[in-house]
C-alpha cells in the first residue's frame, strides 16, 4: 500500500492502460480518422422525410454532454392523452456499414465513460458535432411517434425519417427541482417561449408511462453511483448521481422508444437485436434476501411482488435501499444482447416489465443501436436486411462482452479516484454501511464521500447492512485498493 504522501497517478493514463487490459482501442486507427475527414470534408447529405424544424424540440442530457443523440417533443392530444416524437440522430448516414469507422465502433461497441474521461466510440468530430442534435442546428433523425393514453398505454406508433432542429439544450441539474415541484421554473426553461408547457406535457406522458410499467412489475430501484470531481488535474470530491424527475423523464421516453422500435421492425418481420434481462437464475436467493426483511415472495419469480417488497422497503428504510438495490440488482444479473428472430417468441426485459425491447436511441454511443438504425432504414426503404441472421448473433454476443468490460474499466477507475481522494485522510474516522460480506471480504461504503472499501481489521460479525464506524487504514490509488479497520 502507499501512504499519504506518494504522488497520486494521473488517473488518464491509468483509465487508458485499464481501456487496453479490457481489449478496447483506446485511439483511432489512421484509417480511420482518414475516413473521418473524408466524411467532414464532403458536402451535406440530402434532406430526406418530413420537415420537422419547426416544433419545439429539446433535449436532456448531463451537464457536460455533447453527444446528443436524441430530442423530444410532445403536443396535447386531447382527451388527456399526449402525442408524443422522439427524434434519434441519423449516425448511420455518416459512418458508412464496413467502413474504418464502423470497424472501430464494432470493436469497441461503446462509449466508456471512466470519470475523468471519455474514450468515445465515434470520434468527437462525429459524435460532438457532426452527428450531434445539437442545439440550433438542422439534423437528418430516425423519428418516433406514438401516442401516450391516461393510463399509460402507447398506441398510433410510427416511425419515420426527419428533418430536426434543436432549440434548447437542456440538462437535468437543470430541471430536476421544477418538475419535482420544489423549484420555481428555471431561467433557461422561461427563455425559450412555449418550452414550459412543451416539458410539463412531456412529464405528464412519462408519469403515466411510469404507472403503467410499476403496474405491470417494473423495479424501483436506486444504486448510488459516484463519479471523481476533478480540480487542476487532482481528484477534489466524489459527486453522487442521483436519481431525479428529470432522468426519469429520460429514462420512460428511452423505454418507450425503444418498444416501439421493436415492434416497428416485428411488424416488418426484421431479425434484430434484443436487450433482455431473463428471469432470474437467483431467484431464491432474492426470496432469501426478502425474507429476513420481513416479506415473503413468491417461489417463482414474479416482478410485481418484488417491485411492492421494493417500494415497501424504500419507504421502511431509504438509508439502506441503494445498498438493497445493488444486491437485487446482482441476483437479476446483468442485461445482455440477444438476437431477436423475425417471428419468434419474446425474452423480454425482466427489469423494466417490457417484452418489446431494443437499443436504438444512442447511435452515437453504443454499437447495437447503430445496427438497429440500420435495420430500421432498410425496413422503411422496403430493402433486405443489412444483416444475416448470424451477423446479428455476432453484434449482439460482442456488444454483450464489451458492454462487462467497459463497466468494469469504469468501476476500476472510480475505485482509483476515490483512493486518490482519500489518501490524504488516513487515519480519520468514518460513518459506512456494510455492503459485501463472502470469502472475498467484508466491503464498506462510507457515508461522505461515497467510496468503497475493503474492512481488513476488525470485520468479524458484519453483516450486510450494518451501520459501522471504521477508521481509513491505507490507500493503493494505483490499483484502486481502500483498506479500513473497525473503530
Amino acid at each position: 500500500m502507499n501512504d499519504a504522501h506518494r504522488r497520486a497517478p494521473d488517473l488518464v493514463p491509468r483509465a487508458r492502460t485499464a481501456m487496453l487490459a479490457r481489449g478496447f482501442l483506446p485511439d483511432f486507427a489512421p484509417e480511420a480518422l482518414a475516413e473521418l475527414s473524408r466524411v467532414l470534408a464532403g458536402p451535406p447529405a440530402a434532406a430526406q422525410g418530413t420537415d420537422l424544424r419547426g416544433l419545439l424540440w429539446s433535449s436532456i442530457d448531463n451537464d457536460e454532454s455533447l453527444d446528443l443523440d436524441q430530442i423530444e417533443v410532445a403536443e396535447d392530444a386531447g382527451n388527456g392523452a399526449v402525442r408524443v416524437k422522439v427524434a434519434i440522430a441519423d449516425v448511420d448516414g455518416s459512418v458508412r456499414a464496413g467502413g474504418a469507422l464502423d470497424a472501430h465502433a464494432a470493436h469497441n461497441t461503446t462509449s466508456v465513460y471512466a470519470g475523468v474521461t471519455v474514450f468515445t466510440m465515434l470520434p468527437p468530430g462525429l459524435s460532438y458535432d457532426a452527428t450531434s442534435l445539437k442545439q440550433d442546428t438542422d439534423r437528418q433523425a430516425i423519428v418516433i411517434s406514438f401516442r401516450v393514453l391516461p393510463d399509460g398505454n402507447v398506441d398510433e406508433e410510427r416511425v419515420e425519417r426527419g428533418l430536426v432542429r434543436n432549440k434548447a439544450k437542456l440538462a437535468y441539474s437543470g430541471l430536476a427541482e421544477w418538475l419535482s415541484g420544489r423549484a420555481a421554473v428555471p431561467a433557461r426553461v422561461q427563455a425559450v417561449p412555449g418550452l414550459k408547457a412543451q416539458l410539463e406535457l412531456q412529464a405528464r406522458a412519462t408519469q403515466a408511462l411510469r404507472d403503467r410499467r410499476v403496474q405491470q412489475g417494473a423495479l424501483d430501484l436506486e444504486t448510488i453511483e459516484a463519479r471523481p470531481v476533478l480540480a487542476d488535474g487532482e481528484v477534489v470530491d466524489l459527486e453522487l448521481l442521483a436519481e431525479s424527475r428529470s432522468r426519469q423523464l429520460i429514462e420512460d421516453l428511452m423505454v418507450a422508444s425503444n418498444g416501439v422500435m421493436a415492434r416497428f421492425l416485428a411488424s416488418h418481420q426484421r431479425s434484430s437485436i434484443a436487450r433482455v434481462v431473463k428471469v432470474p437464475k437467483r431467484w431464491e436467493r432474492i426470496v432469501e434476501l426478502a425474507g429476513t426483511l420481513g416479506t415473503q415472495l413468491p417461489a417463482t419469480p414474479e416482478p410485481v411482488a418484488l417491485e411492492r417488497f421494493l417500494l415497501k422497503q424504500r419507504a421502511a428504510d431509504p438509508l439502506h435501499f441503494p445498498d438493497l438495490s445493488l444486491a437485487v440488482v446482482k441476483l437479476l444479473g446483468p442485461g445482455e444482447y440477444d438476437l431477436q428472430r423475425a417471428g419468434a417468441a419474446r425474452v423480454g426485459h425482466f427489469g423494466l416489465a417490457v417484452q418489446d425491447y431494443t437499443h436504438s436511441t444512442a447511435p452515437n454511443r453504443r454499437f447495437a443501436d447503430l445496427v438497429t438504425q440500420r435495420l430500421v432504414k432498410a425496413a422503411l426503404d422496403g430493402a433486405p436486411s443489412p444483416y444475416a441472421e448470424g451477423a446479428l448473433q455476432a453484434v449482439a454476443e460482442r456488444c454483450t462482452l464489451m458492454e462487462d468490460g467497459a463497466r468494469r474499466v469504469e468501476r476500476l477507475v472510480r475505485k482509483m479516484a476515490a483512493a486518490e481522494l482519500l489518501q490524504r485522510r488516513i487515519g480519520q474516522l468514518f460513518d459506512a454501511i456494510v455492503t459485501g460480506v463472502s470469502d472475498k471480504g467484508t466491503f464498506a461504503r462510507l457515508l461522505a464521500p461515497p467510496a468503497e472499501g475493503r474492512v481488513v481489521r476488525g470485520e468479524r460479525g458484519m453483516d450486510v447492512g450494518d451501520r459501522v464506524r471504521l477508521r481509513l487504514l491505507a490507500t493503493d490509488p494505483e490499483r484502486g485498493f481502500i483498506d479500513f479497520a473497525r473503530a
